[in-house]
């Protein structure tokens, strides 16, 4: 088993709903041994569309990387991702972020996910579940790379729904 880091976003329809049905799938496939708290964030790329909400998981699985990879694209498509402009919005996003510390660069397939370290709505929440992971090719933690991005924008998501008037 290898323990893998997975960055879950979503900005379309019921955006919690969407992030607990990705999870209850992805438990399906593997061991979730972490989830951290959910943080509403800004856009990223293209700005002109709703915030996301954002997550992240700690997994054990004996799938290899490609395979992982097919597996979490399939499960976006079975969930309700239609093909759309990069970094548009989406009704989910499942991220390969690390798979334990290999590095891994193929046609398909890039770990360390490329641009994890200028993505504050990525690092906030891994830092939360992994902050003493050390990036394989950077060579820092995942709470030093945290702290060194503009977080600006990025708060905890309050899911609790909001109290019902009856008058």
């Amino acid at each position: 088993m290898q323990t893998i880091y997975l960055g879950l976003g979503t900005n379309l329809g019921d955006r919690a709903a969407n992030l607990q049905a990705a999870i209850e799938a992805l438990a399906e496939a593997m061991v979730i041994t972490a989830v951290s708290p959910i943080y509403q964030t800004p856009p990223w790329g293209v700005t002109n569309q709703p915030d996301f909400l954002n997550l992240c998981l700690a997994a054990q699985t004996n799938l290899p990387p490609v395979d992982l990879l097919t597996f979490v694209k399939n499960l976006e498509i079975e969930l309700g991702r239609e093909p759309a402009e990069r970094w548009g919005p989406r009704l989910i996003d499942i991220d390969l972020l690390f798979y334990a510390n290999q590095i891994i660069e193929t046609e398909q397939l890039t770990i360390p996910h490329p641009r994890l370290h200028e993505r504050a709505f990525v690092l906030r929440p891994l830092a939360d579940i992994a902050p003493e992971f050390v990036h394989p090719r950077l060579g820092s933690t995942i709470a030093q790379l945290a702290t060194a991005v503009d977080g600006e924008g990025i708060r905890p998501f309050d899911h609790t729904p909001e109290p019902i008037n009856l008058n």
